[in-house]
Formats: structure tokens, sequence, C-alpha cells
């Protein structure tokens, strides 16, 4: 199989990569390639990051791996190829009542890279992350391959683990029974972060996400729109087409007297008394997907996203980051913050019960400054940032995040021994290496 030179970067373009790139068709071809030469997998590059990143090294890209292999409708068990985006079986499998258990916020995902990552979506604080749904892994790795299944080493060193098991072929999932394709979607407004965060620990929706005005300052401190939906069956308009930003946006589309302008309109958009609307599932998981490239909004500089999670009793720790996110007048309108349940079993996955806030910033000095700051208090305050969104955290602040990193990296070493899946991210961080 041929390898082609590719250069190719991580969603928030930051950091670029330049790898010779093999395009594996089918299972047969990805052993071969993993016995001659082991590299790391690609996906949609949707990491923000250089997780997906081997800059001067090899990479195999397995988007032409996307086949459904099997699926039973009585147990909603679904065997997958690992290429295969999850937008693709949201729109397969919720006309026929069912849907994956969890879902980011891009239906560009992969499955492998939703495992690699250990995603968590808007049902986290009752459903788990996104490898708690998953039955069964069979992973190529420099060895041979391998089945991987829950309760094993091996397993949970893959779960969140980045790749660095091996390349994923195929999973099993266990779906999730949905009512239909359609999502009764309420939005309520919180006018500061005691109002959001009480309407947040009071839902009892299915799904539930939260926009915050990052801009916000004083007594409107956190406000923001909460969404709760629900899925259901009926008729709805479809989904609109998707539109793509054809340049880079100037610096000024983003400016702080913008974004301040944009977020109080978009605050407003909802009335005090809150509504109910019927939406397309796209509307609802992906939103963002609708405009293709949009990370091109943030100019060619491109943009970091900080996503950490703190503790549930860490409140006043968010509460002073949003301050000072406020008062660097550098976010975007892009900020998330959502209530998150019990960790899984991934060894260095990021989900963890607590809060989740993320917050997107144009690349400048002055937000690399920041977030090596709000990196530093969630260190402190006994959180984690999110490595598929990192591109400057520090070893040390990763090593006090992560306290069984050392045993996943003497798992990854028995399925990885000579290192030939290491990334740019990996190595930055020397997660696999000695302390």
């Amino acid at each position: 199989m041929s390898w082609k030179s590719r250069t190719y970067t991580g969603w928030g373009r930051v950091h670029s990569a330049t790898s010779d790139t093999a395009r594996p068709e089918r299972a047969s071809h990805l052993s071969r390639l993993m016995a001659e030469a082991p590299a790391p997998a690609l996906g949609n590059l949707r990491s923000y990051g250089d997780a997906c990143l081997n800059d001067g090294g090899k990479a195999i890209d397995m988007l032409r791996m996307d086949r459904i292999l099997g699926f039973d409708p009585e147990t909603g068990v679904l065997n997958v190829e690992g290429g295969c985006t999850l937008g693709t079986l949201a729109r397969i499998f919720a006309p026929q009542g069912w849907l994956p258990a969890v879902m980011p916020g891009t239906g560009f995902a992969t499955v492998g890279g939703a495992i690699a990552n250990d995603v968590h979506g808007k049902n986290h604080h009752h459903m788990g992350s996104f490898g708690q749904h998953v039955l069964e892994i069979t992973l190529e790795t420099p060895k041979g391959k391998e089945v991987l299944t829950p309760g094993t080493a091996g397993f949970n060193a893959t779960i969140g683990g980045l790749g660095q098991t091996g390349v994923i072929q195929s999973a099993k999932l266990q779906m999730l029974a949905c009512k239909g394709d359609v999502m009764m979607v309420t939005e309520r407004r919180a006018e500061n972060l005691d109002a959001f965060l009480a309407l947040i620990n009071g839902s009892t929706a299915s799904y539930s996400v939260g926009w915050i005005d990052a801009t916000a300052q004083g007594e409107a401190l956190g406000r923001g729109i909460l969404e709760e939906g629900e899925t259901g069956a009926g008729l709805v308009p479809a989904a609109k087409r998707g539109k793509r930003v054809p340049f880079n946006a100037p610096g000024f589309a983003l400016s702080p007297p913008i974004v301040r302008m944009f977020n109080n309109a978009y605050f407003r958009r909802v009335p005090a008394a809150g509504r109910t609307t019927v939406k397309p599932i796209d509307d609802f998981f992906f939103p963002l997907d609708k405009i293709y490239d949009w990370n091109k909004l943030y100019g060619k500089k491109g943009f970091h996203q900080f996503q950490c999670v703190l503790p549930l009793d860490q409140t006043e720790v968010l509460r002073e980051m949003l301050k000072k996110i406020a008062r660097s007048a550098l976010a975007s309108p892009l900020a998330v913050l959502k209530r998150m349940g019990p960790e899984g079993d991934g060894m260095i996955s990021f989900p963890m019960e607590g809060y989740t806030l993320a917050v997107d910033f144009r690349n400048k000095g002055r937000a690399e400054d920041l977030i090596a700051h709000l990196g530093d208090m969630t260190a402190q305050a006994g959180g984690r940032v999110y490595l598929a969104k990192d591109a400057l955290a520090s070893e040390a602040q990763i090593r006090s995040m992560y306290p069984n990193l050392n045993d996943w990296a003497a798992e990854v070493a028995k399925h990885d021994p000579e290192g030939r899946l290491n990334t740019d991210m990996t190595r930055r961080l020397n997660l696999r290496g000695p302390k």
C-alpha cells in the first residue's frame, strides 16, 4: 500500500504536521500496514490541539474503513468499523429507534476517535462517557490483532488512551433506545452563575447543555441559557444544508465589542419565561456542523479551546475562572457549561463528576498565558483538562490531574513496546516516558 505525504492540522489550526499517510480500505489492508510500518491513526481531525498529529512520522487515515458490520435490532448491539462517524450512525439508526448512547458536539467524530478520547455528551450526568457503552474493541497493534473486552487492563488503557495501544479496526457498541429522530428542546435563561448552577443541578432531562456568556461581569457573571432535550417522534422540518466558510475571517470579526454584542443578543433571543421547540436531531446534538470549516471564523492563526472539569465542591474556582476570562476580553461566543456524572474505567479518560467548562480563544499570546493560568487553577482544584482539546498544558499539570498515568503508560508499552504510535502530544507531555 502506498504512502503519500500530507500536511494537516488539528481542529484549532494552531499546530500542523506533515506525515506519510496511508488509507486502508479493508481490515486485511490495515493488518498488513500495522505489521509492516506501525503508525498512529487519523480520523476526521476533530481533536483541537496536537493529539492527532505526528509530524515527521507516519499516520494511518481510517476514514475509508467506515462500514457497518452488523446490527441486532432487538438488543441494539452494533458492530462498526472505526472510521464511521457518529453523525452517520445517528442519521441511519434514529429513525429505527436507536442512537449512539453518547454523542459529542460534532457528528464528524469517528467511532475510533470517540473511543480514543472517551468523548462525553449532553447526557454524561446519567449515561457516562462513550467508553462505558463499548462492548468490544478489535485492535490492530504493532504486535498483531487483539480483541479487548471491558474489565481488562488493555481495554481500560484504550478507552480514552489517545490511540496509543493500537489502531481501532472496529468496535461493538451498545446503542441507546430512542423515541425517534426529533428532539423536544426546552431553553431557559439564567441571569447569573448561581441561577445557572441551580438549573443544571435541578435538571431531570435526558440531555442538557448550557451556553454561557463568557463576557458577562458583575451581577451578570455566568449568565447563560440551559438547553434540555428529549427524543421524540413526529414531523419536523429537515435540517438545513450546511454552509461553508470560504475564507479565514478578519481579526475584527471576533473583536471584544462584537463578541459582547453577539452574546447579549444571543442571551435575549430566549424569552425570560423560556420556550420549547421541536428540532431535527442533528440541530440539537451537532449545532456547529451546519457551518462547515467553522474553525476559519477564528482567522488564519487558529484558536485554542480550554476545557476543564472541576469537582462539584469547587464552584468558587469556577466563579474565579469566569471572572478572569471575562476581564481578559479574549473569549469568543463559544462557551459551554455542563454537569458531568461519575467517571468510567478509562485510565486517562477526562470525564469525572463535576462541572465542565469549555471556552474558545483566538490564538494570541495573551490567550496562551490565560489558558496556562486556568490550567494551574484546574490542577490546584483537583480537576482535569481535556487532552482532546489541549495544545498548551505542561507535563507537570497533566501528571497532577491524571493519577493513573504511569499505570496507563506501562500497559501501553505492552501493546507498543517500541513507541511506534507516539504522537506530537504524547511527546510534548512525555505521557509515555519516565517521570
